[in-house]
């Protein structure tokens, strides 16, 4: 198979589909690959280092996009990138569609095989090709909201930890999922008093034995989410409904009550944000205030930590990525029900019910087109 590796083009965006070592594993597949000119330097993975590994390298994304088989990346395709995109062509990425009408249309009109990152299963019910990035999201979001909190950067002038004899700052978690635990261990390690709420009861029980006294854990309800979203310094929005567009569990109403110069860190800004106030922001201008509250939403904060964030995706997408190499993609989804999960778009037809739901198109069972 022919494998495209494009330049990311979205603002302050790093991160490279395929390390070398990737691409010397495809190549050992029998595969080809083709990676546009400077996709990885500004993190050091360098043209010649994709030479040496086997790649051929391209000026553009044009021929890329016009001669790839599959096209893998990171961020969902731009506008420019749908048009290019062509019927039958895999694309292997985040999309993030339930909050994005228009990437969705662009993708249907495509004709292109849309297969997501977020919506890949796993057996223990987890989304393996989500989970590294949500542990770096998760942990950068104490240190973004740490410095939010630095009076220059209009917060409160609160040190997150507090030193003896002044307290530490208030945080509150929402979500225990793989960006609440990641957070939450990075707050309890600056020394500020945690707060976790969470619907699983289960969730909550192995957040408590994994953090003891450290951490408070709380039933997540509408009462408690006031209560503690009041009275915090720092509110982590860690939220997920997987494919579907993110509750909005914080309203306007509620920032007025709040304290002048606390900090919101939506890591749910991808899926739409689980707070009322948040818009998706960039690296380049990543904060903005409502009533005197600092939100930060980075729609791509892993990108940040761009060769780490690639490395560690790289570790967990490219077993799949060999897979839709070897096998053909029909083939691969066919016999692997949990890749089967990530299908969002097949030829013009919306393949993942959340989506669907949200956006208000007919929802096609995957299996039922692809054995048809």
């Amino acid at each position: 198979m022919l494998i495209g590796v494009p330049k990311e083009i979205k603002v302050h965006e790093y991160r490279v589909g395929i390390p070398p070592g990737g691409v010397h594993e495809l190549v050992q597949h029998g595969h080809q690959v083709m990676v546009q000119a400077g996709a990885g330097t500004e993190i050091g993975l360098e043209d010649e280092e994709y030479r040496q590994a086997g790649a051929d390298i391209m000026a553009g994304p044009e021929e890329i996009f016009a001669r790839a088989d599959m096209i893998v990346k990171v961020k969902e395709p731009q506008p420019q990138e749908c048009t290019m995109l062509r019927e039958g062509q895999v694309l292997f990425t985040y999309l993030h569609l339930a909050p994005d009408p228009k990437q969705t249309e662009a993708l249907i009109e495509s004709g292109c095989v849309a297969i997501a990152y977020e919506t890949v299963t796993d057996d223990h019910g987890g989304l393996p090709l989500l989970a590294p990035m949500s542990e770096v999201a998760g942990r950068m979001s104490i240190q973004a909201g740490a410095h939010c909190l630095e009076k220059e950067q209009g917060g409160r002038g609160v040190l997150l930890g507090g030193v003896p004899g002044v307290a530490p700052a208030n945080v509150l978690v929402i979500g225990g999922g793989v960006v609440g635990t990641q957070a939450t261990r990075m707050a309890i390690g600056l020394g500020a008093h945690v707060v976790v709420v969470d619907r699983s009861i289960p969730r909550l029980r192995e957040l408590d034995e994994m953090f003891g006294a450290r951490v408070h854990t709380v039933y997540s309800t509408a009462h408690a989410i006031v209560e503690y979203t009041i009275g915090a310094d720092l509110v982590i929005g860690a939220v997920l409904v997987a494919g579907a567009a993110a509750p909005k569990l914080v309203s306007r109403d509620m920032l007025k009550d709040m304290r002048r110069g606390a900090v919101i860190v939506d890591v749910a800004i991808d899926q739409g944000g689980c707070f009322e106030t948040s818009r998706a922001t960039t690296h380049a201008d990543p904060t903005y205030a409502v009533d005197n509250i600092i939100h930060y939403c980075v729609a791509n904060m892993p990108g940040a930590v761009a060769r780490t964030s690639t490395l560690a995706l790289s570790n967990a997408t490219l077993p799949f990525v060999v897979a839709l190499a070897d096998k053909g993609y029909r083939q691969a989804l066919l016999d692997d029900a949990h890749l089967m999960n990530g299908l969002n778009i097949y030829r013009g037809s919306v393949t993942f019910e959340a989506v669907a739901k949200d956006l208000g198109y007919r929802y096609t069972m995957p299996a039922d087109i692809l054995a048809a």
